[in-house]
C-alpha cells in the first residue's frame, strides 16, 4: 500500500463501536496509512454503523454523503451491525464500495487489494453463527478516558433487539488480554477506562473458546482494581440481574472503580419486562438500586428505558413513570421503540401509534431532567474528584466527578487530563455544576 494513503473513520452507536473502530484504525496505521479526522480529505473512508435504533440507520446515508464531499474519488467502506444485518441494503446506497460484516470488519486492510471505485458495493457477510471468535479492542478518544472491550456478543432473546443477530454468541476476552491492554492505556497518561462490551455482566463465558465461565464479572473488576496507574475505573451498562452484590460492595471499597453503574431497565412494567423477555421483574431492579444507595448514597444511577412497545397502555406507560419517579436514580437514557426486521417485537399486536411514542419519550426525558437536577443539588458543598477533559467549549472547561456530577470551570488548558479535588458549590443556568478547588 502506499505509505502516503489517507483514512477516516466515522463511527455510529456505542462505546464498543468506538473501541472496535479504534483498533481497526490502529490497523490501517500499522500499515503504513495515515489516518485524518472524518471532515478531512481522505482516500478511504470507514463507516462503522449501528442498528440499535431507526435514527442511526437512515444517518448512514448522510455519513456518505459527507464523505464524498471531502473527496468524491474515495473509497467508502461500511462496517458493523448495520452491515453485518443489512449488507445489501448498504452496498446498494450510491458511493459505498465495500460491506463487511461482524467478523470480516476486524480484516479489512485484507479486502482493499486497490482503492478502484466500485459501481456497486462488494459484500462480504458471515453468517452470524460464524461469528464465534473474539478480537480484543480499546479506544483512546481523547487524552482523558479509553474504552475498553471486555466482552462481545448476548445469548439474550430480547424481543425487541437485533444485536444477538449483528454481533453474535457472547465470547469474552482472556483476562490476561484484558489486564495487558489496561496496562498499556494506562502507559499512555490516560486516567480513566470505561469497560464496556455488549453484556459485560457475562464476562467469563466464551473466553477460551468455550461455554464455560473460566472468570467471572468479579474476578475481572477485581483484578483491574489492582492494575497500578490507572486512577479511574467505571463500569459501562450492566444488566440488573447480573449485578451481583459482590461487585456492588467491591466498587463501594474500590481504589479504583467509581460509584457509578448504569443499569438498563427497559420498562417499571412487569408485564412490559415480560413481552420483551428480559431476565428480571421490577422487584430485582429495586433491589439493585437499594443495595447501591446503602453502601454508596452518593452514587449516580443512570437508567436505559423504552417508550412505545406492543402493548404498553397509557395505564402500563404511567407504572413505568411513576416506578421510576419513586426510585433513587440520577438521570434517564430514553429509547423510542422502533420496529426492527426479524425481532419477535416487530410481529406483535397493539401497536403504539408513533406521536404517542414520541409524547412519552418527552415525559421521560422531562422527569430525566427533574432526576439528574434533584442529584446533582444532593452533591452540592460535598467535596468530589474531577477529571478534567481537553476540549474548549464556549470559554469553559468541563470535567466530571468520579460520580459523574458534570462540572464547568473557566477555561484553562493546565487543567487538561488532571485530577483535582474540588468542593461543589452551585448549580448554573446550564445545569452545570461550578466548584472551588480545595
Amino acid at each position: 500500500m502506499n505509505a502516503k494513503k489517507k483514512v477516516a473513520f466515522y463511527t455510529l452507536g456505542c462505546k464498543l463501536n468506538f473501541s472496535e473502530t479504534s483498533t481497526i484504525a490502529r490497523q490501517f496505521v500499522n500499515e503504513g496509512f495515515d489516518r485524518v479526522d472524518f471532515t478531512e480529505s481522505a482516500d478511504i473512508y470507514v463507516v462503522n454503523t449501528c442498528s440499535v435504533t431507526e435514527n442511526a440507520d437512515k444517518r448512514f446515508k448522510s455519513i456518505v454523503k459527507q464523505a464524498q464531499k471531502n473527496n468524491a474519488d474515495a473509497f467508502i467502506a461500511a462496517v458493523g451491525c448495520y452491515a453485518q444485518l443489512k449488507p445489501e441494503a448498504l452496498a446498494n446506497v450510491h458511493g459505498v464500495d465495500l460491506v463487511l460484516g461482524a467478523t470480516e470488519k476486524f480484516k479489512i486492510t485484507d479486502y482493499l487489494n486497490d482503492l478502484t471505485k466500485n459501481d456497486f458495493g462488494e459484500v462480504h457477510s458471515c453468517q452470524i453463527e460464524d461469528a464465534d471468535f473474539y478480537v480484543g479492542s480499546y479506544a483512546v478518544g481523547d487524552r482523558t478516558r479509553a474504552f475498553l472491550k471486555v466482552q462481545d456478543g448476548c445469548d439474550y432473546k430480547c424481543t425487541y433487539c437485533t444485536i444477538p443477530l449483528a454481533r453474535g454468541i457472547s465470547r469474552s476476552d482472556t483476562m490476561s488480554n484484558v489486564l495487558a491492554n489496561a496496562k498499556e492505556i494506562s502507559s499512555q497518561d490516560i486516567k480513566e477506562i470505561v469497560l464496556t462490551g455488549v453484556n459485560i455482566g457475562d464476562y467469563g463465558k466464551g473466553e477460551f473458546g468455550n461455554k464455560k465461565h473460566e472468570h467471572t464479572f468479579l474476578d475481572l473488576v477485581t483484578e483491574l482494581d489492582k492494575v497500578e496507574g490507572i486512577e479511574r475505573l467505571r463500569i459501562s451498562s450492566i444488566e440488573p440481574n447480573l449485578l451481583k452484590n459482590e461487585t456492588i460492595d467491591l466498587v463501594s471499597k474500590s481504589r479504583a472503580f467509581v460509584p457509578h453503574f448504569h443499569i438498563p431497565l427497559q420498562s417499571g412494567s412487569n408485564e412490559i419486562l415480560k413481552k420483551m423477555k428480559r431476565r428480571y421483574l421490577r422487584e430485582v431492579y429495586v433491589d439493585r438500586v437499594t443495595k447501591i444507595k446503602e453502601v454508596m448514597p452518593h452514587a449516580c444511577i443512570g437508567v436505559d428505558v423504552i417508550v412505545g412497545f406492543p402493548g404498553e397502555t397509557d395505564e402500563l406507560f404511567l407504572e413505568t413513570y411513576h416506578f421510576l419517579s419513586t426510585l433513587d436514580i440520577s438521570y434517564l437514557h430514553v429509547f423510542t421503540y422502533s420496529e426492527r426486521d426479524n425481532t419477535e417485537a416487530a410481529n406483535m399486536q397493539d401497536v403504539v401509534p408513533k406521536n404517542v411514542r414520541s409524547k412519552r419519550s418527552k415525559m421521560l426525558r422531562g422527569l430525566s431532567v427533574k432526576k439528574r437536577r434533584a442529584f446533582y443539588e444532593s452533591q452540592i458543598n460535598s467535596t468530589r474528584s474531577v477529571l478534567f477533559e481537553s476540549e474548549n467549549k464556549e470559554g469553559y472547561i468541563h470535567g466530571f466527578t468520579e460520580n459523574y456530577v458534570k462540572v464547568k470551570a473557566p477555561w484553562n488548558p493546565e487543567l487538561i487530563n488532571q485530577i483535582h479535588q474540588v468542593q461543589l458549590t452551585k448549580i448554573d443556568d446550564d445545569g452545570l455544576v461550578r466548584f472551588n478547588f480545595k
